[in-house]
């Protein structure tokens, strides 16, 4: 068997936490690993790290590449989407890969998974996974269905048919629908949340697109490069709607372990564990005559007053309040900003490198202050700006500096100054973590004023 864990979506729904540059699967709620971590960790009893193929797109291929070491699975494979596109076209590259890339035969199952789900205990989930297995096995595609608990409008659904075998035949499959066709759902019976989690042999999968989506499949079937190459052809479409929906062979196995795809903040309310009063806290909490409600804090103090069922949610420079059971319309938050053009819809205060992060710690016309961070044995690009000078002060470890033709050491309490147009390196020579105040003075800040010239990440 092999894995296939998605891994590349940038998801909207857990703003203000979740955002363009750091999305819910790299996130740690409640937890002290990331949802990818978890996600990776449950399939270690069954599978070799080496079987595990993570698709993701180059945004975020340093954050996986770090969590995978993390968690022991340095060996797994790295598929990087060169554009975003949907399930289907993912599923198509990673099962092109398996077979052309690993030598998988055409009856090797491959398991997909999203990055971004709780499921626990592991033990129960890992049964109900074999029992997928061994259905796909059978040349059929096995999609994982949750017993609904209550009328949810967040999710889509399945429809069950007649018993086969462990599972179900598939009758339809439902879009996210209202709160009166939800609770028709709920109480007919034979209808499953949609988790999202399919298994299918590497030949039932191509055959089948080749039946439903021949486009897609076209393009999928020539050499894994080439299939690289033309990424960006294949259409933006779903594997619920390029296949699952249409073809005969589709099974649903029930998932008997607990389920949630957190897709909002009443979700990550529900996991969370609560004091007598209900509320769900994170952070420097402070709650007074207050019930069912979610405070999830940072930096600052969060005071409650007799909230009833709200949530709150605060970072560096964004603060959420909702009430519960609204917390789905977070997205257009996320989309009034897109529309006027705010940064927070993709950057938070601390932005990740593969080098290390930068914190900005203060900002306004013609300055920017930032904390840097470089991890032992790492180094930034040999780069320019036009618009800026930067001063550099360490204020932890060791730097090797190199400005125009000049290298030097620079230790805690020293400082250096680079002028505009002129060439730069900051390196962590040392076993510790290197931290810097960097002041920037210019007409322009933006991170796009980089002119870099080598580079040991690929970015120049």
């Amino acid at each position: 068997m092999k894995l296939i864990i998605l891994a590349g979506g940038g998801g909207t729904r857990l703003f203000p936490l979740s955002r363009t540059c750091m999305p819910k699967q790299f996130l740690k709620l409640g937890h002290a690993d990331s949802l990818l971590t978890q996600t990776v960790k449950r399939f270690l009893s069954l599978i070799k790290p080496a079987d595990i193929v993570v698709v993701t797109n180059k945004e975020y291929v340093h954050h996986v590449k770090n969590e995978l070491v993390a968690c022991g699975a340095g060996s797994a494979h790295i598929l990087l989407e060169p554009v975003a596109r949907n399930t289907a076209p993912a599923i198509a590259l990673a099962a092109r890969f398996c077979l052309a890339e690993l030598d998988c035969l055409a009856e090797e199952v491959l398991f997909v998974t999203p990055a971004d789900h709780i499921i626990n205990p592991v033990d129960r989930f890992i049964q109900d996974v074999c029992l997928a297995v061994e259905l796909a096995s059978k040349d059929s595609i096995v999609t994982l269905g949750i017993k609904p608990d209550k009328p949810e409008t967040g999710y889509g659904y399945i429809q069950a048919g007649q018993p086969l075998d462990s599972g179900y035949r598939v009758e339809s499959f439902r879009e996210k629908p209202d709160r009166e066709t939800a609770e028709g759902y709920l109480a007919d019976g034979n209808y499953y949340w949609n988790s999202g989690m399919f298994a299918f042999t590497a030949g039932c999968i191509m055959d089948e697109l080749g039946r439903y989506a021949p486009e897609l499949y076209q393009l999928a079937s020539a050499p894994y490069p080439k299939v690289l190459a033309n990424f960006d052809a294949m259409p933006n479409i779903s594997i619920d709607y390029a296949v699952a929906e249409k073809s005969a062979r589709v099974v649903m196995a029930p998932l008997t372990a607990y389920w949630n795809d957190i897709g909002s903040w009443d979700a990550i309310y529900d996991v969370l564990d609560k004091d007598q009063s209900g509320n769900a806290l994170s952070g420097d909490c402070l709650p007074i005559s207050c019930t069912n409600t979610l405070m999830l804090g940072r930096n600052r103090l969060i005071a409650g007053i007799g909230l009833e069922d709200i949530l709150v949610v605060e970072t560096d420079d964004v603060i959420v309040v909702a009430k519960r059971g609204e917390s789905q319309k977070v997205k257009d938050v996320v989309t009034e900003l897109k529309a006027r053009g705010r940064r927070e819809v993709d950057e938070h205060t601390t932005m990740y490198r593969p080098w290390g992060s930068y914190t900005v710690l203060g900002e306004g016309p013609g300055y920017k202050m930032k904390k840097i961070m470089v991890s032992p044995g790492h180094q930034l690009s040999l780069q320019l700006h036009y618009h800026r000078s930067e001063h550099w002060v360490v204020i932890g470890g060791t730097a090797k500096v190199t400005i125009g033709e000049q290298e030097q050491m620079v230790h805690v309490n020293e400082s250096v100054y680079i002028p505009p147009s002129t060439k730069h390196r900051l390196v962590n020579p040392g076993k510790l973590p290197l931290e810097i105040i960097e002041v920037q003075n210019g007409s322009y800040l933006g991170e796009d004023d980089i002119v870099r010239f080598d580079d040991v990440y690929g970015r120049t």
